[in-house]
């Protein structure tokens, strides 16, 4: 079959160095956590914050991010894995039906932000003693960033993948045994998450909105869930849905951060801090 307007993607899912095999969606996560660094890294010097801070940002947000996407994905898609393979869920690995190095696969966003927020609740009692809302509105900058990298992994692994277009236009993944074309859904979503990094780094630098305490934070979750929303649209499902359902589980477990992130930008109006404090 002919597809004038489809493209066929086929990669190897990592470099193969004989005695051990780097996965380009890990990769993907070291780069994610690496530019993130050096965004917040730029942010607290702007703000006088101590370099040993940072170091300790570093380490709560790693930790938080994989522990909060991976049990989100076993909590919200595949429950099953806490009783037929637990190793499976704290480590990159699988033992059912045999043992697999997988790296770090299987993680849910929606995880990995309530995670995150946990963790930066510790973090500013524990290190910072700031207002949560301070860190939060500057590190969603860096997540913003890392989710464009977190979605091209997926891509790279032919998961998260769109749903058929029912044209020539689309991706062909090899690996799915396919040979009609998909959306993207992988790229339209990171390509929305980097538009979403560009408007939260403009307010930053850009605006006084990073005195209103809450605003940025509450605006990244407006934007990054509405993405999230959006594309779900044309990605398939991730687990079984009900055919009653007019939403997806992604789409309905947008739907709060949304609510929230409009309610954090009205209420910040009234929560200034002084510029840089």
């Amino acid at each position: 079959m002919t597809h004038f307007l489809s493209f066929v993607w086929n990669p190897n899912e990592g470099l193969d160095l004989g005695f051990f095999e780097i996965k380009y969606y890990s990769l993907m996560f070291v780069v994610a956590f690496t530019l993130g660094w050096f965004v917040m890294k730029r942010i607290f010097k702007n703000e006088g914050i101590p370099s040993e801070k940072l170091d300790k940002l570093f380490i709560y947000t790693v930790i938080a991010t994989l522990v909060g996407a991976r049990l989100g994905h076993v909590i919200f898609y595949q429950t099953e894995l806490l009783w037929e393979d637990p190793l499976s869920v704290i480590l990159p690995i699988r033992t059912v039906p045999e043992f697999e190095y997988t790296g770090f696969r299987g993680l849910a966003s929606h995880g990995a932000a309530i995670g995150i927020i946990i963790a930066m609740y510790l973090y500013s009692k524990r290190v910072l003693q700031k207002p949560m809302l301070w860190i939060l509105d500057r590190i969603v900058i860096a997540v913003a960033l890392g989710g464009i990298f977190v979605r091209i992994g997926n891509f790279i692994n032919s998961e998260i993948i769109g749903k058929p277009t029912n044209s020539d236009f689309g991706v062909i993944f090899m690996k799915l045994n396919e040979d009609f074309a998909r959306h993207p859904a992988q790229l339209y979503e990171s390509t929305g998450y980097l538009i979403v990094f560009i408007i939260l780094y403009y307010i930053y630098w850009k605006t006084s909105k990073g005195n209103q305490l809450g605003y940025i934070f509450g605006l990244f979750l407006a934007l990054l869930w509405s993405v999230r929303f959006i594309v779900e649209f044309v990605k398939e499902a991730q687990v079984d849905e009900r055919a009653d359902w007019i939403l997806n589980t992604g789409q309905w477990l947008s739907i709060p951060f949304i609510l929230i992130g409009i309610y954090l930008m009205v209420r910040s109006s009234n929560k200034h801090l002084p510029a840089h404090e």
